[in-house]
């Protein structure tokens, strides 16, 4: 039993300074979580509570799948990670070190290499496999902007799973065993949740989902449709565009005098005002944008230019998302300067091939399709440039900020965008780690064969900051009942010794039975107090006991519905017991069936 009397806890009624969304407000405010220093904070007992629940949920689920957990150090050495290239991969998100002797060490972002050269270290014949290995640990990430509390934190606690299997189909097995289990995960933890196909980053790999939870305070932007079941982040959505166009029909390309045309907006009223023998909108005009890149261990960067609908923004997240590890950047003046041939304002896709300038351009700037573009020349323009008979690019690349109602690239419906947080992330890296560490296994037929591997993450502690804001409301958290400190809080609401007491006897009845309690047994504290204390701590089930005790009635109050009843003190043990169901067991997997595979990228 907790009593708040003795409880190491302090409610404050006013929201933090620096607190940026509710989950964060709330958290401090109701005590569970204390800020040390930018994306570090400390858990207090009921935060602690809470993460320790969730942290047993994810691991028995996880125990239930026949994952074995093991843990790694947090401070890794540096050669380990240069051996995988994510030494530089990683940049300046990594936190770097230096002991007394000289030698360079890293707090860990993720354990892959650590994991694989366990495995290898370990097992050698093809009996061994498959395996899969998970740890439950505090990760470091130097983050430029660590905000919204817990959320996006530069210390926080992280499951990382890893399958290791001798062929591809034991690696889909492995993937969707885990997906299956993850359903499960968020499920028991409460969450609504939505499964969106997702790009693998600097993770590697291919197949990649994420475990997104919609609430508006989520810094990522998905993606879902209207008509069928796909979803996407927008670093790997797709949209439909439009079918390829017979360029041969399209008159043929001429410069036009265009000066004073600094914007979109200016070019299209100066076409329209010439006698061209139609009009002209944004949507018509060839928006070329100047980028630079640098790839991992590279220090020059390189040009990069990007064509889009002249009505459309170019997603800098999105790009760099399918562009990782790669690094993207806006090219400022100075990038320009070292290409005169780019003519800045008036830069088409016709010469850039000349220019040794990579060009990608988006899916929308479709095979056929004809386009008023730059000129190449100050002050001038050219209409009717056909891609395929005027430039060709060197690729397509996902790179318009996605719109609602853009049209979805399966079913052709309608896509909505949305904001979540991300739970949790599987990959399937097949064999990249194993190959940079050697990682085989001794055939049936005595020939080795490398392993492939498959990476599954889960944060706890976003998870905890996540679930508050899915469940809270304008008067404070409003837990699951499976993670909350406590099944049921008891308030004794009145000064009387005789409510203390009746209080404090149906505290240990309850305890008795069971069911973990928080009591509010705090003596010259009003009730009023009490009653803001118990809607701002969140537990599910809260009882009064007060004046109606005289009666042999409490009140019976369920914070997440808000409803309240009159119940006979001899019947409160059996109603709670009902209401607070013994915590779910893990429950089995199905047979593993194949994972569902994202369409491939244009």
């Amino acid at each position: 039993m907790l009593r708040l009397s003795k409880l190491f806890l302090r409610t404050l009624r006013d929201d933090p300074a620096d607190a940026e969304v509710p989950s964060h407000k709330l958290l401090v405010r109701a005590g569970y979580v204390r800020r040390v220093a930018p994306g570090i904070y400390s858990w207090l007992p009921l935060g602690l509570t809470v993460l320790r629940n969730v942290e047993e949920i994810v691991r028995s689920e996880m125990v239930a799948m026949g994952a074995q957990e093991v843990h790694f150090p947090a401070m890794i050495p540096r050669e380990t990670f240069e051996a995988s290239g994510r030494w530089n991969d990683y940049g300046d998100s990594l936190f770097r070190l230096v002991d007394r002797k000289g030698a360079d060490y890293l707090l860990g972002p993720t354990h892959e290499e650590l994991f694989t050269l366990l495995v290898k270290g370990e097992y050698a014949s093809y009996k061994d496999y498959p395996v899969t290995l998970f740890q439950i640990q505090t990760k470091f990430r130097d983050e430029a902007r660590p905000r919204a509390g817990i959320l996006r934190g530069r210390e926080f606690v992280m499951k990382d799973s890893y399958s290791f299997d001798l062929d591809d189909d034991g690696l889909a097995a492995s993937y969707q065993a885990h997906r299956d289990t993850y359903e499960k995960i968020f499920t028991r933890l409460g969450f609504d949740y939505r499964i969106v196909f997702a790009v693998s980053g600097a993770m590697g790999g291919s197949a990649s989902e994420e475990f997104l939870a919609p609430t508006p305070a989520g810094e990522d932007t998905f993606v879902q449709c209207t008509d069928c079941d796909y979803a996407a982040n927008t670093e790997a959505v797709e949209i439909a565009g439009p079918p390829p166009q017979d360029g041969s029909a399209q008159p043929q390309s001429q410069v036009l005098d265009t000066p004073d045309t600094p914007t979109i907006a200016t070019l299209v009223e100066r076409l329209n005002s010439l006698d061209l023998g139609r009009s002209f909108d944004a949507a018509d005009t060839l928006k070329n944008v100047v980028l630079k890149t640098r790839a991992p261990g590279q220090k020059e960067w390189d040009l990069l230019v990007v064509g889009v609908p002249g009505d459309r923004e170019v997603d800098l997240k999105r790009l760099s998302g399918q562009l990782e590890p790669v690094e993207v950047e806006q090219a400022s003046a100075a990038d320009l300067a070292t290409q005169p041939g780019l003519i800045k304002g008036y830069i088409g896709p016709q010469n850039l091939s000349e220019l040794k300038v990579r060009y990608l351009v988006d899916p929308l700037v479709v095979e056929g399709s004809a386009w008023v573009t730059g000129a190449n020349v100050a002050d001038q323009h050219a209409v009717f440039v056909v891609r395929g008979r005027d430039f060709t690019p060197d690729g397509e690349i996902g790179a318009v900020e996605i719109r609602d109602g853009d049209r979805c690239a399966r079913c052709g419906g309608t896509l909505q965008i949305a904001r979540g947080i991300e739970l949790g992330h599987v990959f399937q890296l097949g064999r990249k780690y194993a190959e940079v560490f050697g990682l085989s296994a001794l055939g049936a037929n005595g020939k080795p064969s490398t392993i492939t591997m498959g990476s599954y993450g889960v944060g706890i502690t976003r998870a905890v900051a996540a679930l508050a804001e899915q469940t809270l409301d304008e008067k404070g958290l409003c837990w699951p009942r499976e993670v909350a400190p406590a099944d049921v809080h008891v308030v004794a609401a009145g000064k009387d010794d005789t409510i203390i007491a009746g209080a404090e006897q149906l505290a240990e009845e309850l305890e008795a039975a069971g069911l973990r309690v928080l009591l509010d047994d705090r003596r010259g504290v009003s009730p009023g107090v009490k009653f803001k204390d118990s809607e701002l701590l969140g537990v599910p089930t809260i009882l009064v006991v007060g004046r109606g005790l005289v009666d042999g009635t409490i009140e019976l109050k369920d914070r997440r519905s808000d409803e309240r009843s009159e119940i006979a003190r001899d019947q409160a043990v059996a109603i709670v017991s009902s209401i607070a169901s013994p915590t779910a067991k893990p429950t089995p997997n199905p047979t593993p069936k194949p994972a569902p595979q994202p369409t491939p990228k244009a």
